[in-house]
């Protein structure tokens, strides 16, 4: 599915862009994430690259056809990123997927990662014995043998700590120094000191091989918390994937399609457009399509949350992806592949999960430098304690500062009295060590991702779409929010309530009361033919009463030809030889029809009861009105009054005239201040420009107030007018607006606002326009979205506060900056721990996101 870009119309030179998605590895920090973007961005034709680090993605945005992504997956390959492209499903028949399952390629590494970890904790119990004494040399001698320890971190080393070694040094090669390279430089540098110490024991150098060991150990220990809690965190998306079929039930013989027809199974993505399949009780529906036979209930909650079951029966359509559950069906395939509801509904969270939110391009540029800026650290720490430190504060030489930099018992072990106080070189250089290791990018570069993947994942799960970490920030920031009144505030669903037949039609005969109730009758009667007629030709609300109107009261309905419509006025066409209007005042004033003060109060009167009301010409005399009326949803005036409690200003737009949305805003509780009536379909987008240009208490607040309307009057042109008007003094802030709107004809508002909120209707503009679609077409879930996307948000703001503050307080600590006041240095060990767990607790603070979210 192409996307459109948001906020402005390609023009008709522009390329037509498309989208590559490829799969990398390697990426272990913020700095990767950051040099995987450069690399794809330097590469001729792409226009953008968004890369995730929690979900291993990347995203790339080039021109049609200029960019090879197989050229780009060898590139990034060949730097130590190990790549794949992601080829789109079902394109040809019988092809197989060469990448790996995600979930089989998540357990293969925490298989892995469990395996190291182990390895690493064994040696840990074993270089940590030492520190035990006696207690430890009691029960087994060797462990407090100074080359028993060197043995074991050259283990250490060479087993769990080779794969650190080398992604360290790749990232080092290209130019590209990550977490790795930090940590493997530290653990060589305190291995080969050790290793100083103990070759040449004169130079009265203290060993500490359980540095390293200690280093790798927790560091491990992290990275396996860490891959677990990412992997809960992607729970949600996970689930998604798996809910796409894999096996469909072809029917041979299409002409005899039924329930008891024979099938062959064949993979769900060979099926294509028009063919039959037969879809079992218990089976997943393989994909999109009509019922052609049988009837059945359907589980449709992963796609609406909805846990009720939704009858289906031949003629219904059904999604790829839902549970057949009562009987045996035959369907049509409509829709295959990626064109699937629920492919669309992947590809849009997937899609989100690499869009970032602007708070985190502060972390991304910080993390493209961070690296080399913890290296400056590290050999400035060295050469300011080297040269002036161990002068100047000569208890850290003699005492080793604190516990934390106390020397080991194995010191004295085989007559190596390496018990002498700590030289200047050894003191600057395991202070140096602390802080390479106590950097953390990668907390840096989890903070956004693996939010978004908590927060977009249970959005999908509860029938939620919000595309991506920038929707999330506007959200955060939403100040107004507006609805479309027809089809969103209300069912969508109209029914005619009043028909009044005024002239023209048949001759009036004089007669009893009963001979004229009789003919009112018989010209309403004709007036809904001549209505439905014209209505044939076209798709609105109103269309669609007017013509079940016609149904209920079995009346034939006359041909027509001609169409012409004129979207937000109304419609024309040939009936019988005789032109026939139906559409609102301004239709027929700009067709020069003459309008009676009778038929102005009537229409007054059933516009202040709520009452949408068409107007019928034939011949260019005005025929009758037909009022038409809506019922608000259920939960309509549920939802204004929680926006409202957020602090939201509500608004209602409309195209009807300011009497009827009056009504309407009465029962939602709605100032009329906060109606904006009148408008039709293509000018909604200027209005909601003009909200956006005015502040929260501007004059986009008061529109309507004092300009009572003459019956000649155009509302449309009225609201145009107000939405080209500047912002007044009092305006102090512009409006961040939110349009609410069912997906087809609000797409243009939808896609001028800030945040574009769709309940899904069903086709693909919903999709494409807004960034958030309502998946269970439920105006609650609009407050649901809001709600979530504040939570989500809250966590991001939390995450790169604690990545930030834990790397500022954590290097100066490192670097021993408490030392002259309070004598605390940090070890490496120590260092390595807290470096660990800081990654550790980004991503679990993101998955209480779902324990917040449970709780509302």
């Amino acid at each position: 599915m192409q996307l459109v870009p948001k906020t402005k119309l390609a023009p008709e030179f522009a390329p037509i862009l498309e989208k590559i998605i490829l799969d990398v590895g390697g990426m272990k920090c913020a700095g990767c994430v950051n040099a995987v973007e450069r690399q794809l961005t330097q590469h001729p034709g792409v226009k953008s690259a968004c890369v995730n680090l929690a979900t291993e993605v990347a995203v790339v945005e080039s021109e049609a056809g200029a960019v090879d992504a197989d050229v780009l997956a060898q590139q990034l390959t060949a730097v130590g990123f190990p790549t794949q492209s992601r080829k789109a499903s079902g394109t040809v028949a019988g092809e197989k997927s060469t990448l790996p399952d995600p979930a089989e390629r998540q357990r293969r590494e925490m298989r892995s990662s469990l395996r190291q970890l182990a390895i690493a904790a064994l040696l840990l119990v074993l270089s940590g014995s030492g520190h035990f004494g006696n207690i430890g040399s009691s029960i087994l001698p060797i462990l407090n043998n100074i080359w028993f320890h060197c043995g074991l971190a050259t283990i250490a080393l060479l087993i769990p700590g080779r794969p650190i070694f080398i992604d360290g040094w790749l990232g080092w090669r290209r130019n590209a120094p990550n977490m790795n390279t930090l940590v493997g430089l530290g653990t060589l540098t305190a291995y080969i000191a050790s290793l100083v110490a103990l070759l040449f024991p004169q130079m009265g150098w203290e060993c500490f091989f359980d540095e390293p060991v200690m280093m790798l150990g927790f560091i491990l220990l992290g990275r396996t918390l860490e891959q677990q809690a990412r992997g809960r965190a992607a729970a949600a998306f996970r689930q998604l994937l798996a809910l796409q079929p894999q096996i469909a039930r072809l029917i041979a013989n299409p002409e005899k399609a039924g329930i008891g027809s024979a099938s062959v199974e064949i993979p769900a993505e060979q099926v294509r457009v028009g063919e039959c399949l037969q879809v079992l009780p218990g089976d997943k529906i393989p994909v999109d399509g009509e019922v052609v036979a049988g009837q059945t209930t359907v589980d449709e909650s992963m796609l609406t949350g909805e846990a009720v079951p939704v009858s289906k029966q031949a003629g219904d359509m059904v999604i790829g992806g839902t549970l057949n559950q009562s009987g045996a069906i035959a369907i049509q395939a409509t829709r295959i592949g990626s064109d699937t509801t629920l492919a669309q509904i992947v590809t849009l969270v997937e899609t989100a999960q690499t869009r970032k939110a602007p708070v985190q391009k502060l972390a991304d540029t910080v993390a493209g430098y961070f690296t080399y800026g913890v290296l400056t650290a590290s050999v400035l720490t060295f050469i300011f304690w080297y040269f002036f430190g161990t002068h100047i504060w000569t208890d850290v030489t003699i005492s080793g500062g604190m516990d934390m930099m106390s020397h080991s018992p194995l010191s004295t072990q085989h007559g190596l009295n390496l018990s002498y106080p700590l030289t200047p070189l050894l003191v600057s250089l395991k202070l140096a060590i602390a802080v390479m290791v106590v950097a953390c990018p990668c907390a840096l570069g989890l903070a956004t991702p693996t939010a978004i993947l908590v927060g977009t994942g249970m959005g999908a799960e509860r029938g939620l779409l919000i595309k991506g970490g920038d929707v999330l920030e506007k959200v955060h920031q939403l100040n107004t929010v507006v609805f479309d009144k027809t089809g969103t505030l209300t069912t969508g669903n109209p029914i005619v309530s009043d028909c009044l037949s005024i002239e023209g039609l048949r001759k009036k005969h004089e007669g009893s009361r009963g001979a004229e109730e009789q003919e009112k009758n018989n010209n309403a009667q004709s007036l809904i033919q001549l209505a439905a007629a014209v209505e044939s030709g076209t798709h609105h609300p109103l269309a669609k009463a007017i013509q079940q109107e016609a149904q209920r009261q079995q009346l034939s309905v006359p041909e027509a030809v001609d169409f012409h419509t004129e979207p937000g006025l109304g419609v024309s066409a040939v009936v019988e030889g005789t032109v026939v209007l139906l559409g609102n005042w301004d239709w027929l004033s700009w067709h020069g029809i003459a309008i009676s003060e009778t038929a102005q109060q009537i229409t007054e009167d059933w516009a202040t009861n709520g009452k949408t009301v068409v107007y019928v010409a034939v011949g260019g005399i005005l025929a009758g009105l037909i009022a038409v009326s809506d019922s608000l949803r259920p939960d309509a005036r549920l939802t204004v009054d929680k926006l409202r409690q957020m602090g939201l200003r509500v608004m209602m737009l409309s195209g009807d005239r300011q009497e009827a949305a009056n009504a309407i805003a009465k029962e939602l509780g709605l100032d009329s201040d906060d109606v904006i009536a009148g408008v039709p379909p293509a000018k909604k987008a200027a209005v909601i420009q003009s909200l956006q240009l005015q502040g929260t208490r501007g004059q986009g607040r008061q529109g309507d107030k004092g300009t009572k309307k003459t019956p000649h009057s155009s509302l449309s042109t009225q609201y145009s007018a107000r939405a080209k008007r500047p912002a007044t003094a009092n305006s102090t802030q512009h409006s961040v607006v939110a349009m609410v709107g069912d997906g087809i004809n609000d797409a243009p508002a939808l896609s001028q606002a800030d945040v574009g909120i769709a309940l899904h209707s069903g086709t693909d503009v919903a999709m494409e326009t807004a960034e958030i679609v309502l998946m269970r077409d439920r105006l609650n879930d609009v407050v649901e979205s809001i709600q979530l996307s504040r939570a989500t948000f809250n966590k991001i703001r939390q995450n790169l506060f604690w990545a930030f503050a834990y790397n500022t307080v954590g290097i100066p600590l490192a670097a021993g900056v408490l030392f002259p006041s309070l004598g605390f240095v940090l070890n490496p060990s120590g260092a390595a721990a807290l470096m660990a767990f800081s990654s550790v607790s980004v991503v679990t603070n993101s998955i209480l996101l779902r324990r917040l979210a449970h709780h509302r």
